[in-house]
């Protein structure tokens, strides 16, 4: 089986006197379903990318406006994550690590890209998303933006729809009234597909813009970007871009070659102009026409 590669946060079920002790965080690298507590065993966060999101999902957004998923695609990459707002611990943490990586790039919601919570509790309300979304509107900080972030609430047919097609587990536990649930985020193309998905609870600013570059066709972005996205290589395995070491040989193969040629051209371009001026210099010691 599949090793553990989300950071979890479970509700620890034999101790439920604190919410706050209620999860706990494990690393990317973690026991196997034998080894863990039977809250942890159904838990995951495994996307496939290209996977399609079902866009027809009918959600209810922060206002309490009807709305289907597929309202938040079409032009821009999407930036979604599965957290539930009344979460008292590792969801904020998830909010906080998108809210701070998204503020790092030049990139702005609304314009270039849509942000979506999607909240796996279905006893939750639209006033509830409307709080998170006011708190985390006032910590991005950034003017005109406030129409790229959603928040959303639904049935649980809607929910199990959405979870089941970016392979995100859960757990609820009666006893505690709390989720055992991974952590990460999911970049989708304009077309609804999982393009790359980023683990835990913080993601580096480079892996998040080249995972919108890329998911927008090269719609965004600089021409510096489009260069990184030659040099660096996604790896699903870890979740993260590393370094493409034989692209960048080849490239330097490449320039190395182009140099070269560059430089035969422009010696070979001097010399048959050194020769031309050459011929049209006049003989030394030839007499002018009509002397004696």
């Amino acid at each position: 089986m599949k090793k553990v590669r989300a950071i979890f946060g479970f509700a620890v079920l034999a101790l439920a006197a604190s919410a706050a002790h209620a999860q706990t965080v494990l690393s990317n690298v973690g026991p196997t379903a034998a080894t863990l507590p039977p809250a942890l065993q159904n838990v995951g966060f495994e996307p496939q990318l290209n996977a399609q999101m079902p866009l027809d999902l009918p959600f209810r957004d922060e206002s309490g406006r009807s709305v289907q998923l597929r309202q938040y695609f079409g032009q821009k990459p999407v930036v979604l994550a599965f957290v539930y707002y009344g979460c008292p611990m590792l969801c904020n943490q998830v909010q906080q690590g998108v809210v701070g990586t998204l503020r790092m790039l030049s990139f702005n919601p609304g314009m270039d890209y849509e942000v979506v919570f999607i909240s796996f509790d279905s006893r939750e309300t639209p006033d509830m998303a409307a709080e998170k979304k006011k708190g985390v509107v006032s910590h991005f900080r950034r003017s005109g933006t406030e129409a790229g972030w959603h928040f959303l609430t639904g049935s649980q047919e809607s929910i199990d729809a959405a979870t089941r097609a970016a392979n995100f587990r859960y757990n609820f536990s009666a006893k505690t009234n709390l989720f055992a649930h991974a952590s990460g985020v999911i970049v989708l193309t304009p077309d609804g597909r999982i393009s790359r998905y980023f683990y835990g609870v913080e993601y580096p600013g480079r892996d998040m813009r080249l995972g919108l570059v890329e998911a927008s066709a090269g719609k965004i972005g600089t021409p510096i970007d489009h260069v990184l996205l030659f040099c660096y290589q996604y790896d699903p395995s870890t979740a993260t871009y590393s370094t493409a070491i034989l692209r960048i040989i080849r490239l330097g193969g490449i320039l190395t070659i182009l140099c070269i040629v560059g430089g035969i051209l422009i010696f070979r371009r001097r010399d048959a102009r050194s020769a031309q001026a050459k011929l049209r210099q006049p003989l030394s010691g030839c007499p002018e026409r009509g002397a004696h």
